[in-house]
């Protein structure tokens, strides 16, 4: 087994405790930002409209993230109302629709194309996912059910929100393989090759959800929400539907140009 004895508190300071997962998560953020900026140079995409679109697409996907752990969580809520405002709990499917709705208003606003920003930074999100998921790693959130498979994780720190001194499925390390997996397969075989615009986007929306679909079902620290399935499959489902009508019927294969090549 693998022991995992990580303090997820890098400090306090009176009853604020600033952990790792909170830190990462900034990274995971500044990567995206700075993926898109550097991609948007090559598009001819102003600098400003970056910032601005970064500016709208943070603070959506946070409160799409909170609205639905909440709508996961109300029976909780609903005897906890003083804590209904707060970021303790986030969803990672609100994150990404949260910040895809974002862009697209301001892209809507500003009269400038969505699709294929979307698919500029479609890479880009899969690949701030895995950046985050270091930090769940060392939370110990998102964990897995108990196991006995010589690769489970043993949580050892009180400060840890995993089950503490039992072998579980490190979860958070499987979503993080599938990420990097759906980053190379939309960066190097499906990029510039896919048509219309916006395809690489819902070709991530697709993968990632069939990927985090199965992982789910070993996850330990979630609970059913509707027919036995938790929020997020149901999410991911609908996504999967969605999608995979838009890349059967919409999307073709073209030959790459050069130029994405670089």
């Amino acid at each position: 087994m693998i022991h995992i004895g990580i303090d997820p508190v890098v400090f306090t300071i009176g009853s604020l405790s600033i952990r790792w997962y909170g830190i990462i998560v900034i990274l995971a953020i500044v990567t995206l930002i700075l993926w898109v900026r550097h991609f948007s140079k090559k598009a001819g995409i102003s600098q400003e409209f970056i910032i601005g679109g970064a500016l709208v697409a943070i603070p959506a996907g946070l409160i799409v993230s909170r609205l639905l752990h909440i709508i996961d969580k109300w029976q909780y809520y609903v005897s906890h109302p003083g804590e209904l405002v707060g970021f303790e709990g986030l969803t990672i499917f609100g994150a990404i629709l949260g910040a895809i709705l974002g862009v697209w208003i301001y892209c809507r606003l500003r009269r400038v194309p969505f699709a294929p920003l979307a698919d500029l930074g479609a890479p880009g999100i899969i690949l701030a996912q895995a950046v985050g998921r270091i930090g769940c790693i060392i939370n110990g959130c998102c964990h897995g059910i108990a196991t006995s498979l010589p690769w489970g994780f043993v949580y050892t720190h009180p400060n840890s929100y995993a089950p503490l001194d039992i072998a579980i499925h490190p979860t958070q390390v499987y979503e993080l393989l599938w990420d990097l997996i759906v980053f190379a397969v939309l960066f190097w075989v499906l990029r510039g090759r896919l048509k219309p615009e916006g395809s690489l986007l819902a070709a991530y929306l697709a993968l990632y959800s069939a990927g985090t679909f199965g992982i789910r079902f070993l996850r330990g620290d979630v609970t059913p929400f509707v027919g036995g399935l938790q929020e997020a499959q149901l999410i991911a489902l609908i996504i999967l539907l969605a999608t995979g009508l838009f890349l059967s019927i919409r999307t073709r294969w073209v030959m790459r140009k050069a130029a994405t090549a670089t």
